[in-house]
């Protein structure tokens, strides 16, 4: 049971502070791909933590299935004689009914998600193919005749971007290229399908902070870094002055439009920060800290039951 109580605590314990300490990080000065790690990879270490948890109760004798229908059968047959079934019995009972109630839950609302946002992206594309008119060159970006300059991309098959011709009525051709590669950027990184996830865990346990501010917190930070992206590829100020004049008007739900979050936020990055780092340092530093947001409600879980040992060891004469 040691180690279902660390696993079940240090999820517990991240899923509460994790988004404190996620939420001190100056993200006008770090890599937004090493927050985005932090905070999407922190969820997936917690669900893992805890249902690894759970199933360590389910199979104490790590024996596999079948000690799963034991504890089911010991709990039946200890009720129906009258008498109370084993603590071992009734928690893997209990441990087994809330783990698939949960993913049943998690799996209902994935399902609904995806065929509310398909029924609306249906609709919504259908009026697109009649006022929208395709570039031969880039079959991607679809060109509404509208005075604003707005652009969004949307989440089909290989994704869509909607471009306005206002964007080459106001801004400069590069400016244009820059809120094409943001745009780019947010379907080479699969930010709509990021942050599906993070919505759908929040509906499913909204009880855990780290769960129930993922979403705002995701989509802040894809925006940062399809900004990153961008820069790289047509320079930080450019893409600070395209951002500047892109029209922060309306675009469906779940599409992610280029000037609708952290905007502010986002023009104090590229004001400060002129050059993205190298891809190597990049790569290194993320992947570390991948490791260490999914492993760590393990660790922090192993750190706190043996600090609660060295503590109650004095007393039981250990």
């Amino acid at each position: 049971m040691t180690a279902t109580v660390a696993l079940l605590l240090g999820a517990l314990t991240v899923g509460w502070l994790a988004p404190a300490l996620l939420g001190r990080l100056d993200l006008t000065r770090i890599d937004p791909l090493l927050a985005l790690t932090g905070w999407l990879l922190s969820t997936v270490g917690v669900v893992v933590a805890a249902t690894a948890g759970i199933v360590l109760v389910l199979v104490p004798g790590h024996g596999g299935a079948p000690t799963v229908f034991s504890a089911v059968h010991g709990c039946w047959t200890a009720i129906s004689h009258g008498t109370p079934p084993r603590t071992e019995e009734l928690v893997g009972l209990l441990g087994g009914l809330l783990l698939v109630s949960l993913a049943l839950r998690f799996a209902v609302i994935i399902v609904q998600g995806t065929r509310r946002q398909a029924r609306t992206r249906t609709e919504y594309l259908s009026t697109l193919r009649v006022s929208a008119r395709f570039d031969p060159r880039s079959p991607t970006v679809w060109w509404l005749d509208h005075d604003k300059p707005l652009a969004f991309s949307v989440a089909h098959r290989r994704g869509i971007i909607v471009a306005t011709d206002g964007l080459a009525r106001h801004l400069a051709t590069a400016e244009v290229a820059a809120v094409l590669a943001h745009e780019y950027a947010h379907l080479r990184g699969r930010h709509h399908l990021l942050i599906s996830w993070v919505d759908a865990l929040s509906q499913a346990l909204p009880v855990i902070p780290l769960f129930r501010r993922s979403p705002a917190a995701m989509r802040e930070l894809v925006e940062l870094t399809a900004d990153v992206a961008a820069a790289r590829e047509c320079g930080s100020d450019i893409l600070r002055s395209a951002l500047a004049g892109v029209g922060r008007h309306s675009a469906p739900d779940d599409a992610l439009a280029m000037a609708r979050d952290a905007v502010s936020l986002r023009l104090a990055r590229l004001t400060r920060t002129k050059s993205p780092s190298g891809r190597f340092r990049r790569g290194l530093s993320c992947g570390l800290a991948a490791v260490i947001a999914t492993a760590l409600p393990a660790l922090t879980g192993v750190a706190l039951v043996s600090a609660i040992a060295l503590v109650a060891c004095p007393f039981t004469g250990s």
